[in-house]
């Protein structure tokens, strides 16, 4: 059974770090991309950061550039978004989800999302 499970969220200041988890369970997630998402209350989900399947290429939302970075650690099968430098309206849930067939430059445009994780609430707040 394909599972995703995000970790990692909390409550921090303006200008604090967090680095979320996304832990692929049921099958080699190294084979495909991952991507994260985030939702803020009343507001649309929006992709936040894609990591490629062979871990070529990366790709952010401008809002988080600078600021964000994705990596894989094939041997944990998991998918980490650091995020530093954070500001209140990073303030989401944040979700990751594969694709078994889109390719990251379907993410930002609503074309992805196979299987996805629960979510985890990021929360920063002075």
């Amino acid at each position: 059974q394909v599972q995703l499970m995000e970790s990692g969220g909390g409550l921090v200041q303006p200008g604090e770090s967090l680095r979320l988890s996304c832990r692929a369970r049921g099958f080699n997630s190294g084979n495909f991309p991952i991507a994260w998402f985030r939702q803020a209350p009343g507001k649309e989900r929006e992709g936040v950061s894609c990591i490629s399947s062979r871990d070529r290429d990366t790709f952010y939302a401008d809002s988080v550039k600078g600021r964000f970075t994705i990596s894989r650690d094939r041997s944990e099968n998991t998918v980490y978004l650091q995020m530093n430098n954070l500001k209140p309206e990073d303030s989401a849930v944040y979700y990751c989800a594969t694709d078994f067939e889109a390719r990251c430059t379907y993410y930002s445009a609503g074309a992805f999302g196979d299987y996805w994780g629960q979510g985890t609430q990021v929360t920063v707040s002075s």
